[in-house]
């Protein structure tokens, strides 16, 4: 830059918004459903309102309650929650009993096994037994020919 030429940045400009002043709205103006309400420090606002029933209009119906089955399902599902949580908790407190009881079931049933198949080795041993007496004829008539026999039991 040269010393003889000077750029000089203007102050930005402040724009201030005149205060705005509210202007009273005309009776057309305001929408349906909508009064002029004096609030309990004195103020006076608009502020929604029922809408007037128009005259000649049949007088439209309250809504209706909350159908029976709603009541219902809404009474019911926090008893059946809280059923499956109980029966949740029971188990988990029933598990080391529900082991404890299939361990003694298997060591029944291993003791039964065990009782039935001595007690089969037994009776096999006990049965009385007859020798058995087999016979035999063998004959054969000269060296290399053919033998035949008899066997009698």
């Amino acid at each position: 830059m040269h010393p003889d030429t000077t750029h000089e940045i203007p102050a930005p400009r402040v724009l201030h918004p005149r205060p705005l002043t509210p202007t009273p709205m005309t009776a057309a103006e305001i929408p349906p459903g909508v009064e002029v309400v004096t609030l309990p420090d004195g103020r006076r606002t608009l502020a929604y309102t029922q809408p007037p029933v128009p005259t000649g209009h049949p007088q439209t119906t309250p809504p209706a309650g909350v159908p029976g089955w709603a009541k219902t399902t809404a009474l019911l599902a926090p008893t059946v929650g809280a059923g499956i949580g109980a029966g949740g908790f029971g188990l988990s407190y029933a598990a080391p009993g529900v082991i404890a009881m299939t361990d003694a079931l298997w060591a029944t049933a291993a003791l039964i096994a065990t009782g039935c198949g001595g007690a089969a080795l037994l009776l096999s041993r006990w049965r009385n037994r007859t020798p058995a007496h087999i016979t035999q004829n063998i004959t054969a008539h000269g060296f290399m020919s053919r033998a035949s026999g008899t066997i009698n039991r």
